[in-house]
């Protein structure tokens, strides 16, 4: 698949079909997402596989806040990717001084790149995927026995499209763009 082919056709998939997607699969996707830029190429971001339902199970019911598109989500899933970053790192001097004025907020530039990269990976090799942030990280983190000092970024549930969800609807480019 062409590059803008893939990102005009990569949609956020959220029901599954029960055909497992393989580590090898996997490890492909994160071949290609860990080549995302990242805030002076400190590549600070990794990714933890659950594919424990209980795992799962836990982290839907005492994560997501009350939000029920993503409880439903994480129902028919059978492979959870958690995008972690390690903090105190993108956006910082040595001295740990911010670099601009963006402060924390390159952590999460970083992040969202490496998650849409990771996204549009999985696009081309037939699996879907979708990118939730709305969740409790502190306790995702306290679930999974996260190492202190790092974060989860954001909860990409995986796996064979159960069906290739409509597109939706985009503001018109000329509502997006201002020329100078």
């Amino acid at each position: 698949m062409e590059a803008l082919e893939c990102i005009k056709t990569r949609r956020s998939v959220r029901r599954y079909t029960d055909e497992p997607i393989s580590d090898e699969q996997i490890m492909q996707i994160i071949d290609y997402a860990k080549l995302a830029p990242t805030w002076k190429n400190t590549q600070t971001l990794s990714y933890i596989v659950v594919r424990d339902k209980e795992v799962i199970s836990k982290i839907k019911e005492e994560c997501l806040l009350g939000f029920e598109h993503n409880v439903k989500t994480l129902d028919k899933c059978h492979t959870l990717v958690l995008l972690v970053q390690k903090n105190g790192i993108c956006g910082y001097e040595k001295d740990g001084s911010f670099s601009t004025s963006k402060g924390t907020g390159w952590e999460m530039f970083d992040a969202g790149i490496a998650a849409m990269t990771f996204c549009l990976a999985a696009h081309e090799m037939g699996i879907g995927s979708c990118i939730q942030g709305v969740f409790d990280d502190s306790k995702v983190a306290q679930i999974i026995g996260l190492e202190e000092g790092k974060t989860v970024a954001a909860l990409i549930p995986i796996g064979k499209p159960k069906f290739e969800p409509d597109p939706t609807p985009r503001k018109d480019t000329a509502e997006l763009i201002k020329f100078i």
